[in-house]
């Protein structure tokens, strides 16, 4: 490249010319990459706080409904992540020749089916929770469910170091 900008466009930290438009849409969805992110880290925190408490039927209530948020906020994340692998940044070849974008990728998609596990439990809780009772979960079924939310925590922070990784252009 001369080092020229052509009207119209600005250059990318990558070197290939965008349009405005091109930036401005890699930025919101940036932002909304990291928005979905954090609003699934803190709901996996809230859950973490909550299923460590005794369990009431308000606790039982606050469980269900931030496991949903946790739900849609990692739904979007794929949506909008994937979104970003093909339309907005590097492009897919580069994701998918980077090791750490395939960890970061594999342990999200296997956190996904994990997950699977507190939320059947905690959509079990419904009939108890309409009828207005504690809903009764087993001792070892409670201690699963919060292995797991420990797991998916632990699994976040590898994730996290995966992304730095990535930010840096290591680990291709």
């Amino acid at each position: 490249m001369d080092g020229r900008v052509k009207p119209g466009h600005d250059e990318s930290v990558y070197g290939i010319y965008v349009s405005a438009g091109s930036l401005a849409m890699s930025t919101l969805f940036a932002f909304l990459h990291h928005l979905c992110a954090f609003t699934l880290v803190g709901a996996l925190a809230i859950e973490f706080a909550l299923i460590r408490q005794e369990l009431t039927l308000t606790s039982a209530r606050r469980l269900q409904v931030t496991d949903l948020a946790l739900g849609i906020a990692a739904g979007l994340l794929l949506m909008i992540g994937l979104s970003r692998v093909f339309l907005f940044e590097k492009g897919p070849a580069y994701y998918w020749h980077s090791h750490a974008f395939l960890l970061k990728f594999g342990l999200f998609i296997l956190l996904a089916f994990v997950s699977i596990i507190p939320t059947m439990e905690f959509l079990s809780w419904r009939g108890a929770i309409k009828a207005g009772q504690v809903p009764v979960v087993a001792a070892k079924k409670l201690r699963r469910v919060t292995g797991i939310i420990h797991a998916e925590l632990a699994a976040i922070v590898i994730i996290l170091l995966c992304a730095a990784i990535m930010a840096r252009g290591g680990w291709v």
